[in-house]
């Protein structure tokens, strides 16, 4: 790996700087005026997770709950009854965690550093940097896997980074990052959104690149993965089954009884209306009774459900 010099790095930090100015794109947690609660919600969301899936629920919580008093002062079982579709709800209890902590030991603000924020119920080293890079200006390291990706090529020739995160990236990242705080926050978010919609794992639009005349995986020719990555398999597993479950204890006014998750009722003639259309999706699975079993033991013993009244709701 050949690491620029100086100058080089600085025109790699002016040519990323003007492109993201120029073309990045208009979101709402990016506004100059965006809490630093709505940055924090949006960087847990967007874990594992696509912008457009994102962004109408973000808009939802943040009109919902603008403060973490807010979701703090309601129940757990809300956040994950209005965390919809996003998958991996477990983040929606650890929000909702994090809101109680910065109510009780915050005064209900955001702490603007690193530490305070890693200390945060759910807020792993990833979440603490950015928060602390792009809702208080501080100079951080901020690792995704866009901006791992696009270290790789840049500056190592590979078509894509090892599969889980080395000290040598984190190292890497900390000797790229601009000595002055201002520009390296410009810097962290324009490399993301180079990989994000210019570098991207698939079919990267190089053309479209502001740096890749310095590019070392384009002057090696583009050289394939030393491995396949692993795709997230999702039809006919555990995980299908428990976001149906999900999908109902969301849309239900009261517990279910669990035999309703385990029997489809019978077919009346009438189209199903209410809970009965999340229930009818889940019937329509035919998962084996096992794995329906794991999956609402799961959930209850995850918290994403609690048995009340004989059936299962969300937490309250």
């Amino acid at each position: 790996m050949t690491l620029p010099n100086t100058l080089q790095l600085a025109s790699l930090h002016n040519a990323l700087d003007q492109w993201f100015e120029d073309t990045a794109r208009d979101l709402p947690w990016r506004e100059p005026d965006c809490s630093a609660w709505g940055i924090l919600v949006s960087e847990v969301m967007l874990q594992q997770t696509p912008v457009v899936r994102v962004l109408p629920v973000w808009l939802d919580w943040m009109e919902r709950w603008p403060t973490p008093a807010d979701l703090a002062n309601e129940p757990s079982g809300e956040a994950v009854r209005h965390w919809g579709r996003l998958g991996y709800p477990r983040r929606a209890l650890r929000l909702h965690a994090a809101a109680v902590a910065l109510r009780e030991q915050h005064g209900g603000l955001v702490p603007d550093n690193y530490d305070e924020l890693l200390g945060l119920p759910g807020v792993g080293s990833y979440t603490a940097a950015a928060v602390a890079a792009f809702a208080f200006g501080r100079r951080e390291t901020v690792v995704d896997t866009n901006i791992r990706r696009v270290h790789a090529r840049l500056f190592a020739g590979s078509a894509l980074p090892a599969p889980t995160l080395t000290a040598a990236e984190m190292r890497l990242a900390e000797s790229l990052l601009p000595l002055d705080p201002e520009l390296s926050v410009r810097w962290n978010a324009s490399v993301m959104e180079l990989g994000a919609m210019v570098c991207t794992a698939r079919s990267p639009k190089c053309s479209d690149c502001p740096v890749r005349a310095s590019c070392a995986w384009l002057a090696a020719g583009e050289p394939p993965p030393s491995y396949t990555p692993k795709g997230q398999s999702w039809h006919g597993t555990d995980r299908q089954v428990r976001g149906a479950v999900m999908a109902v204890l969301r849309e239900a006014a009261a517990p279910v009884p669990r035999e309703m998750f385990e029997q489809a009722p019978a077919d009346l003639g009438f189209a199903p209306s209410g809970v009965g259309i999340p229930l009818a999706a889940l019937h329509r699975l035919n998962s084996a009774p096992e794995q329906l079993e794991r999956a609402l033991d799961g959930l209850l013993t995850d918290g994403l459900a609690e048995m009340h009244d004989g059936g299962l709701r969300l937490p309250a």
